[in-house]
């Protein structure tokens, strides 16, 4: 992987190996030592023992996890590699693999059918562990605005319960709006996960509203739009019988369906409230 040459990965490999039986400075002096472990060098067990600790892996020494594979996910997930964030997209099989996940595979022993299944499931926790983080940042940067913004009550209700089905509500005398927050930092591109109780509530309320909030890489609210609910009621994958039903489901939402601002609230917007909620800026595509 980008930064981490063959023979420190394969140094780390047999530092994982034999630190789950013998201490750090026991190991050091065995590599240094004995001529079975002399295709390396000092300095490269150095900096494989440097590199395993920066990612986490000296933390569990004692895994049942072979150690090779432990070693090929943690390159994957520190690499910074510009296609890890697409990943899903960008490698759909064995023969898409990039050539330095190849090469660390090559290097570990693995399988490009092995070194596949390994990057889809370092992907999906990537994936998942960002999208929470890009998630919460969009809905507080959401309710913030909301609430200096329009004349009601502004209630941020993921943050004691997700069984709503929705992450903000807003309240007034004569007027509701319960809005399910997404959050991208992309441009081109839209994904969004809807669960099943998101998409039943939908169904039986008419305040729902599906939120696309686009926040800079600093964090930032840039743009706010909504995804038309017969624009998902249109997509969603269908039960096939009585044993089985999806629980979550993906959507890629073209640039041109969102629509800018949030109509729901527009009633009850005060004057001078943000263009973003309005509609009046746009949704970059």
């Amino acid at each position: 992987m980008p930064g981490q040459p063959e023979p420190v990965l394969r140094a780390a490999v047999r530092w994982l190996e034999r630190l789950q039986a013998s201490g750090a400075p026991r190991v050091r002096a065995l590599f240094t030592a004995h001529s079975d472990f002399s295709d390396l060098t000092p300095t490269q067990y150095d900096a494989a023992y440097a590199w395993l600790r920066e990612t986490g892996l000296l933390d569990e020494p004692h895994s049942s996890v072979p150690a090779h594979r432990r070693v090929f996910d943690a390159a994957i997930a520190h690499s910074g590699a510009p296609w890890l964030p697409d990943a899903d997209l960008l490698v759909r099989g064995p023969d898409e693999l990039p050539d330095d996940a190849l090469r660390a595979a090559e290097a570990l022993g693995l399988s490009e059918s092995e070194a596949y299944a390994q990057l889809a499931a370092v992907w999906g926790k990537v994936d998942a562990g960002e999208r929470a983080r890009i998630g919460a940042a969009g809905e507080l940067a959401l309710v913030d605005l909301l609430t200096a913004s329009v004349e009601a009550r502004v209630e941020h209700v993921a943050a004691w319960s997700d069984g709503y089905g929705y992450d903000i509500a807003i309240r007034a005398s004569r007027h509701r709006a319960h809005l399910e927050v997404k959050t991208t930092l992309r441009r081109s591109r839209l994904t969004v996960y809807v669960s099943r109780n998101e998409y039943e509530t939908m169904l039986r309320d008419p305040d729902w509203e599906l939120v696309a909030v686009r926040l800079t890489p600093d964090l930032h609210l840039q743009a706010v739009a909504t995804v038309p609910k017969d624009w998902i009621a249109a997509r969603v994958p269908a039960d096939q019988s009585a044993q089985g039903r999806w629980e979550s489901c993906r959507f890629d939402v073209p640039p041109d369906v969102p629509v800018p601002g949030i109509p729901r609230v527009t009633p009850v917007l005060a004057e001078g409230a943000s263009k973003l909620l309005g509609g009046a800026a746009d949704w970059p595509g």
